[in-house]
């Protein structure tokens, strides 16, 4: 049968995500979730698969089954073999990345506190990479190829934050690369703003497979880096691009299109960060017509800038 272009654009996507994943091959007729499958999991369905053992007859196992005879005098049937135990149900405790076969974690606060001690040990940007690039509480570093930290000017004094980065931005290791980096870039410069002299960066510095939404709990995990990071920035004006990343950092409940354009604050170094929030130029790709909105935020950018710096 015959696709048609939308239904093939949708199986390439589906396929990547596969790609991204570590699926390579198909194991059995049932996906199995090695991350929440655990030992105790594994042995209680095993109990309930595992048929109980025939009744002890005294007779010897060699004997022909129409012989066997109940004490009783009623015949009986020998029992089934026990079927064969699946890998799946024979998981490792913290689950196996079916890709690398190195081992994943399962989200916890003990995981989450971790990443806050690490982050805050870090004194300076460098510190930071350094202890993201060792940090192994995050399941998505499995499956990217990159570690995403930032891109830009470390002593700048505006400051953009997305959500995560996409497939460019993995392969490359830095973030806004590609379409929606190379928008950015226009706006900047419609401003008289270059690239090189901001700072950019995300929230989570791991590309999900298949470009999909970071979870709440590994949002969670990557939240202690990025306050860190915007601390050691330490900029004048901070930027969410997209409102998953002022929901992150800033707590705010609304979505974008009531957040854009409202100045905001944001706790820093002993002083407050002005910080505003303005579509995703992802978004912006998707609708064009939004363009106009932005472009007011961006105005608005550039005179608080101004604003700072002759204060």
């Amino acid at each position: 049968m015959q696709q048609s272009p939308h239904e093939r654009r949708q199986m390439e996507a589906l396929l990547d995500f596969y790609c991204a994943s570590g699926v390579d091959c198909f194991l059995g007729e049932r996906p199995v979730d090695w991350f929440n499958l655990t030992s105790e999991h594994a042995a209680q369905r095993l109990q309930t698969r595992r048929p109980p053992p025939p009744p002890h007859t005294g007779l010897a196992e060699s004997a022909p089954a129409a012989n066997l005879q109940h004490p009783a005098g009623v015949p009986s049937q020998m029992a089934p073999a026990a079927p064969p135990v699946s890998p799946a149900f024979a998981a490792p405790q913290t689950g196996q990345n079916p890709g690398t076969g190195q081992p994943a974690v399962l989200p916890d606060r003990e995981i989450i506190a971790a990443a806050r001690d690490l982050a805050g040990s870090a004194a300076t940007l460098e510190d930071l990479r350094r202890c993201l690039e060792s940090f192994d509480g995050c399941n998505l570093k499995l499956t990217a190829k990159k570690l995403v930290f930032a891109d830009g000017d470390p002593q700048a004094k505006l400051m953009f934050v997305g959500e995560a980065p996409g497939r460019d931005e993995d392969l490359q290791g830095k973030p806004f690369v590609g379409r929606s980096g190379q928008l950015l870039d226009r706006m900047l410069a419609a401003i008289g703003i270059a690239r090189a002299s901001v700072y950019i960066a995300n929230v989570v510095p791991w590309r999900p497979p298949g470009n999909r939404t970071p979870t709440p709990q590994e949002t969670e995990i990557c939240k202690p880096f990025i306050k860190r990071q915007i601390e050691l920035v330490n900029p004048d004006v901070l930027v969410f691009l997209g409102a998953a990343s002022a929901k992150t950092l800033l707590g705010a409940q609304d979505g974008i299109r009531k957040m854009r354009g409202r100045w905001m604050t944001y706790p820093g170094n002993g002083r407050e960060i002005a910080a505003i929030a303005t579509y995703h130029p992802a978004y912006l790709l998707r609708s064009p017509l939004e363009k106009r909105l932005s472009w007011r935020d961006f105005v608005s950018i550039k005179e608080a800038l101004v604003t700072n710096q002759s204060a």
